[in-house]
C-alpha cells in the first residue's frame, strides 16, 4: 500500500512537472496553438490571439486581439470601438478579409480610425474622402445613409467630398464637423467587404518558408523570429528535451500500471486458490457447479433483473420450463471471496423448508455467481415498507405463519445442523416468500459457524444491518456475541411486522412522537390495549402475542433473551400464558442487575473463537 501511494505521488509530481516544463520550453506554443471560433472560422495564430483566453505579450502582437461573439463569428475590434467580422486571414500575404454587420450599431464604420491601428487598407483601393451631413428628412439621392449615427428625427448621410455639393439634395441638412478620410468608395454600402493588411510584424516571410512566427523570448520586447518550433528551439534540441522529460514520465506511468496490475492479479490469484481449495473440500456436498457460459444461458444473457445491492445483481433464470431460479452475480470489486465461501459453504449444507435452497454456484475465473430457488413473492420487506401495498395485503394469520416459519428456520440454523450457524443479518429484506407466502431465510454472506457445544463467538468488527444489530455486537458491555444476537434481530423483525399494522390503525395522538416498540411496551405494561382498530378478537390476540414475543427477544442482555426453540413454542401457543418481559428500553445506568428478574432462559455464555 505504501509503495502504491509513493508511486501515485510520484506520478502526480511528474505530471505537474511535465505541464510546467512543456509550457516553459515550448514558449507557450501549447497555449498559443491554432484556435478557431467555429469549425468553419479562420485559423487564429500568431500574430493574432484570442482576447482574454491566451496570455498577453506571449501569444499575440499588440493590436492583434480577436474575439468570438455569441454566434461563434470571429471579431476584430478597430479604433475606436468599431467591431468588424473576420472572414479570412492570409498569413503569408498578411491580409485580413473583413466585413461588417450593417444592422449592428457597434459596427458603425463612421467610428473607424485606421491611422492608430496596425492595419491599413490594401494598396489597390483608391482612397476617398467623405463628409457627413445631418438631415431632418430622408432622401435616397443624398449618398450613403449611416443609420448607426441617426438620432430621433434626423438621418446622417455620407457624401463624397470630391463631388460638387450642388450635386446632392442637401436641403434641410447641416454638415457635421467629422469627416471620413482615405476609405474605399463603397465603404458605407450595406454589402461592404474589404481587406486590411499589416506590415508589422512581418511574419509573411516565416509563413512562406513553412516556419512558425513567434516572439524571441530572450529579448523581452516585440522582436520576432522564424523557427521550425516555437521559441527558437531547434528540432533536434526540442526532440532531446521532450525525450528527457517524457521518457522518465512514461517509465513511471508504465511502472505504476504494472505494479497495480501485479498487485491486483496477485490478490485475485490468492482468492482463486482459496476458493478452489474450498470447493475441492466442498465437492462431497454436491451442489451443481456451473460455468459462466451456463450462467448466461440460464439468465438468457441477464435479460430480467430482479434486484441490485452492494453484493452484486440478482437476475431471474430458468433451468427448464418448470424450474425457475434466482441468480446472484457477485460484484468482482467486493474483494477477497469470503462472502462467496460463506454463502456456498453455509447454505449448501442446509435443507429446511424455511431456508432458501442453493441450487448451484459459479466460480469461473473472476466470475462468481450463486443460483437459488426462485421465490415469486419477493421479500417480506416489500409487504412491510412499500407504501403502494394495500393496507391489509397480509392478514394477521398470514403474518403469524410467516413469523413462526422464520423462527423455525433460525432454530434449524442454531440447532439442526452439524455446526451452529449464526446468520447475523436477519431482517425483512432477507426473508423471501414463496407462492404460498411461506417464508425462507436467505443471504448467508455474513454467517459464522461455531460448535454447538459452545455458545458465543468472538468478533473483531460489527456486522449486520443497523436497526437489527444486537447491542452486544456493538459493545461487549452487554455480553458476548452469540446465537442470541440472531434472536435480537428476529425480535426487531417481529416488531416490524406488528408496526406495519400500527401505521394506518393507531390513533393515539402521542404515539407518533415515541419509538414504537417503547410506546407499545408501555401500553402493554399498563394493561392497556395496543391502540389498533382490529375487528376480529383472534387478530388482536395474534398482534399482542407477536408483540410480547418480540419484546422478549429484544432484551438488551443476551442472557435475558429466549433461545429460538423457546420462541417457537411461544409462537405456537395461544399467547394467553405469556408474561411481560422486563423493559428493554431503560437506561443501562438505571438498570440494577441484582434486581433484574431471574434468568428465565439461559446461563452466562462462554466466549469461544470463530471457526473459519
Amino acid at each position: 500500500m505504501e509503495a502504491e501511494m509513493a508511486i501515485n505521488i510520484l506520478f502526480s509530481s511528474f505530471s505537474m512537472l511535465l505541464i510546467l516544463v512543456l509550457a516553459k520550453v515550448g514558449g507557450g506554443h501549447a497555449l498559443c496553438g491554432v484556435s478557431r471560433c467555429s469549425d468553419y472560422g479562420p485559423a487564429i495564430r500568431f500574430p493574432f490571439k484570442i482576447k482574454d483566453q491566451q496570455p498577453d505579450n506571449q501569444c499575440g502582437y499588440p493590436g492583434f486581439e480577436l474575439s468570438c461573439n455569441d454566434n461563434n463569428q470571429t471579431v476584430l475590434e478597430l479604433p475606436f470601438s468599431l467591431k468588424v467580422l473576420v472572414k479570412k486571414i492570409d498569413y503569408t500575404s498578411q491580409l485580413i478579409h473583413i466585413y461588417h454587420d450593417y444592422n449592428d450599431p457597434k459596427s458603425c464604420l463612421a467610428n473607424l480610425s485606421l491611422p492608430v491601428s496596425p492595419f491599413h487598407f490594401k494598396d489597390y483601393f483608391y482612397p476617398y474622402d467623405f463628409a457627413l451631413f445631418n438631415c431632418s428628412a430622408p432622401d435616397r439621392d443624398r449618398g450613403y445613409l449611416v443609420p448607426c449615427l441617426d438620432v430621433p428625427g434626423y438621418h446622417v448621410y455620407a457624401v463624397d467630398s470630391s463631388v460638387e455639393i450642388d450635386y446632392y439634395s442637401l436641403t434641410s441638412c447641416s454638415k457635421i464637423a467629422a469627416n471620413i478620410s482615405s476609405v474605399p468608395y463603397d465603404f458605407f454600402s450595406q454589402n461592404f467587404r474589404t481587406q486590411l493588411n499589416w506590415s508589422t510584424p512581418n511574419c509573411g516571410k516565416c509563413e512562406s518558408q513553412g516556419k512558425i512566427c513567434s516572439f524571441k523570448n530572450y529579448t523581452g520586447g516585440y522582436e520576432i523570429q522564424c523557427s521550425e518550433e516555437s521559441q527558437g528551439v531547434s528540432s533536434t534540441a526540442m526532440l532531446l528535451i521532450r525525450g528527457s522529460i517524457l521518457g522518465p514520465f512514461f517509465l513511471v506511468v508504465v511502472a505504476s500500471l504494472l505494479y497495480r496490475f501485479h498487485t491486483m492479479n496477485k490478490m485475485e490469484k490468492e482468492n482463486q486458490v482459496k476458493i478452489e481449495k474450498f470447493l475441492e473440500d466442498y465437492r462431497a456436498l454436491k451442489p451443481t457447479r456451473y460455468s459462466y457460459a451456463d450462467i448466461k444461458k440460464i439468465t438468457n444473457q441477464f435479460e430480467e433483473k430482479l434486484g441490485q445491492g452492494g453484493y452484486g445483481t440478482v437476475f431471474k433464470g430458468k433451468l427448464s420450463n418448470e424450474i425457475l431460479v434466482a441468480v446472484k452475480v457477485l460484484d468482482n470489486s467486493t474483494g477477497k471471496g469470503e462472502d462467496f465461501i460463506n454463502e456456498v459453504g453455509t447454505i449448501g449444507r442446509i435443507h429446511h423448508v424455511n431456508v432458501v435452497r442453493l441450487v448451484g454456484f459459479c466460480a469461473d475465473g473472476f466470475k462468481r455467481a450463486l443460483v437459488y430457488e426462485f421465490l415469486p413473492n419477493d421479500s417480506l420487506q416489500k409487504f412491510l415498507f412499500t407504501e403502494k401495498q394495500k393496507k391489509h395485503s397480509l392478514s394477521w394469520v398470514k403474518l403469524q405463519n410467516i413469523a413462526l416459519g422464520v423462527a423455525k428456520g433460525i432454530e434449524y440454523l442454531h440447532q439442526g445442523c452439524d455446526q451452529r450457524i449464526l446468520h447475523f443479518d436477519i431482517k425483512p429484506h432477507n426473508i423471501l416468500l414463496d407462492h404460498n407466502f411461506n417464508p425462507k431465510v436467505s443471504d448467508f454472506g455474513l454467517a459464522k459457524l461455531c460448535s454447538k457445544e459452545k455458545s458465543a463467538v468472538s468478533m473483531t468488527a460489527a456486522r449486520g444491518t443497523v436497526g437489527y444489530i444486537a447491542p452486544e455486537v456493538f459493545s461487549r458491555n452487554f455480553g458476548n456475541v452469540s446465537y442470541k444476537s440472531d434472536v435480537y434481530s428476529f425480535g426487531m423483525l417481529l416488531l416490524d411486522m406488528v408496526g406495519v399494522r400500527k401505521k394506518g390503525d393507531v390513533t393515539v395522538e402521542d404515539s407518533s412522537q415515541t419509538y414504537f416498540p417503547e410506546w407499545i411496551y408501555n401500553r402493554l405494561r399498563e394493561g392497556e390495549e395496543l391502540g389498533m382498530h382490529i375487528e376480529e378478537e383472534e387478530d388482536a390476540k395474534i398482534a399482542k402475542k407477536l408483540t410480547i414475543v418480540g419484546l422478549w427477544c429484544i432484551q438488551w442482555y443476551p442472557v435475558d433473551r429466549p433461545a429460538m426453540n423457546i420462541v417457537v413454542q411461544m409462537l405456537e401457543g395461544e399467547g394467553d400464558g405469556l408474561t411481560m418481559p422486563p423493559s428493554p428500553f431503560a437506561s443501562t445506568a438505571q438498570m440494577n442487575r441484582t434486581t433484574m428478574p431471574a434468568r428465565a432462559f439461559e446461563i452466562e455464555l462462554e466466549v469461544i473463537s470463530e471457526v473459519e
